[in-house]
């Protein structure tokens, strides 16, 4: 591996990804707010290699494989953080991290074959959308003197504007997922050719 600035960044995101947990799941108000610093620190790292490849022409094979993937880890595990916490329902969770390691998956055998997929319009706004939802409940829990978001504590839980929120996102996770798969119906027609090979070659 070339160790890049970039690259660099990409290793300190996916390192801060555990600390996150640590602090976030103690549930108090002080590592609480040490959690958020560390998601910001952590996303800010993510906005930055990309800048420093792009602009010193730093972008490499491995840095191509591993940034989507620090970004998933990072995202996936703050997300599953909200469900323990009883933030977001965990179904809604579910479907954002089986939709997201499936997609991710599937980048990384078209990167394999020199073949790398293009984000699609609606997969961006639901990255954009899953990202603003995440930074707003992060920014709102460091506030305890506002109401309280946990499900357990609503009256009907499906109208809170957490609940709301990442319904939508939930929506356009499961549609842009399924447009991934329609689209690069062909690199799946590889994959599965592939493993069904190694299949054989097993036997």
């Amino acid at each position: 591996m070339n160790f890049t600035i970039p690259n660099q960044l990409t290793l300190i995101r996916i390192a801060l990804t555990p600390l996150f947990a640590f602090y976030f799941l103690q549930g108090k108000a002080e590592s609480t707010l040490i959690a958020t610093i560390i998601f910001f620190v952590a996303s800010f790292t993510d906005w930055y290699d990309g800048y420093i490849a792009r602009r010193f022409n730093l972008i490499t094979r491995w840095g191509q494989f591993m940034d989507p993937l620090a970004d998933k880890i990072l995202i996936s595990t703050v997300l599953v953080c909200f469900a323990i916490q009883d933030l977001v329902f965990w179904w809604m969770i579910l479907v954002i991290v089986i939709r997201d390691a499936i997609v991710t998956f599937l980048r990384s055998f078209a990167l394999s074959i020199g073949k790398p997929i293009i984000t699609s319009v609606l997969a961006k706004w639901k990255t954009f959308l899953q990202m603003f939802a995440t930074f707003a409940i992060l920014v709102y829990i460091n506030f305890p003197q506002l109401p309280s978001i946990h499900l357990a504590d609503a009256e009907n839980p499906w109208l809170l504007w957490t609940t709301l929120l990442f319904s939508v996102v939930v929506l356009l996770t499961t549609i842009s997922g399924i447009q991934y798969l329609i689209v690069n119906r062909e690199h799946l027609v590889a994959l599965w050719q592939r493993l069904f090979k190694e299949l054989e070659r097993d036997d």
